[in-house]
């Protein structure tokens, strides 16, 4: 009987301690990686300005070619939107443009998973102007809801979505450099 109680205290401080981290700990996760382009910003910007574009240099798209695509909305305005079913590498979900500046040279896209898990993010695209060439940065931002904000301490994005995002840079960055 002693045992059980034991057990049920360690048990219910682990939950405590859980719970208590989940309220101080911040949900928010960021990331983003930029790439340095020999091309004039106009020219990056027109392969990044639409979900169209993008898919040129996608490295999700290596992932599964033949996943099915559904398109909806303009090209390159709010509302254009992707949604895909694939193979376990790539899920199910949709990607959806929610801004386009040309101004400022940024685009903002809203990202839901279905499968393999379900999930939601905000992804943008900027270009800048680098000396004679061009920047791009790619990010997302996105939530872990309470009360898993723990699980963020055992995250580490650069394993997870780092090399997809480094050789979708690099793609970008080959595609704007051609002549």
């Amino acid at each position: 009987m002693k045992i059980l109680k034991i057990t049920a205290y360690v048990m219910a401080a682990s939950v405590l301690i859980w719970l208590l981290a989940a309220a101080i700990i911040s949900g928010e996760c960021r990331f983003e990686k930029s790439i340095v382009i020999n091309a004039p910003v106009d020219r990056v910007w027109q392969n990044t300005n639409s979900l169209k574009a993008m898919e040129s240099w996608s490295p999700w798209q290596e992932k599964d070619p033949n996943a099915k695509k559904d398109w909806s909305g303009t090209t390159g305005q709010p509302g254009e939107q992707q949604c895909w079913q694939g193979n376990d590498a790539v899920g199910k979900g949709c990607i959806k443009v929610l801004k386009v500046d040309s101004a400022i040279k940024r685009i903002e896209i809203e990202m839901t998973f279905l499968t393999p898990y379900e999930s939601q993010a905000m992804e943008y695209v900027t270009v800048q102007k680098n000396g004679p060439g061009s920047k791009a940065v790619w990010g997302f931002t996105s939530e872990i809801p309470f009360p898993f904000s723990p699980m963020k301490l055992f995250m580490d994005l650069e394993d997870q979505v780092g090399p997809d995002f480094t050789l979708g840079l690099q793609k970008l960055k080959a595609l704007s450099e051609k002549p």
